[in-house]
């Protein structure tokens, strides 16, 4: 396993386990919500991240966990700004192949809220994750972690998420 790939495993862990373990099957106990009235314009401003023009299926969201919150952004763009983004992302290395999570992800946790499938459990999907005070990113130093994840859906199209906290 490369470098990047053990930081991702640890950096995955720890998502499954904001994500989760905050709540249970019967609602009971939930100590996160949904921020109603933030989406993606909210989550892009977090990131410091423009979506391309004619960018599709625009989506995000604010889920608000004890002490933090967690920011998602999903569109769909061309492969060569999706490229360029990414780029932005690989502080602590390139963007890599991604190994789907064996661990499911709790249902209604992530991006299932914004009717996608989990990025980390798609197989052929590229991945690149960094830390941006670690790396000096003086753009996002308010950020902990930042990661993305390229989906190839066709020559002319690649979903492109982001989660960042």
């Amino acid at each position: 396993m490369t470098k990047v790939g053990l930081v991702r495993a640890v950096v995955a862990a720890v998502v499954v386990g904001l994500l989760g373990a905050c709540s249970s099957g019967s609602g009971e106990g939930r100590h996160w919500e949904w921020d109603k009235k933030a989406g993606a314009p909210e989550a892009a401003a977090y990131m410091k991240v423009d979506v391309p023009p004619g960018a599709t299926e625009v989506k995000g969201a604010v889920k608000l966990v004890p002490q933090d919150a967690i920011h998602l952004l999903s569109f769909v763009t061309t492969p060569k700004a999706a490229e360029a983004l990414g780029k932005q992302f690989e502080g602590q290395g390139p963007l890599e192949e991604n190994v789907p999570l064996k661990t499911p992800i709790p249902a209604g946790t992530s991006f299932a809220h914004l009717g996608l499938p989990e990025p980390d459990t798609l197989q052929g999907v590229r991945w690149a994750g960094v830390c941006p005070p670690c790396v000096e990113d003086k753009q996002r130093k308010h950020i902990e972690w930042i990661e993305i994840y390229l989906q190839k859906l066709d020559a002319d199209r690649t979903r492109v998420y982001l989660r960042a906290w």
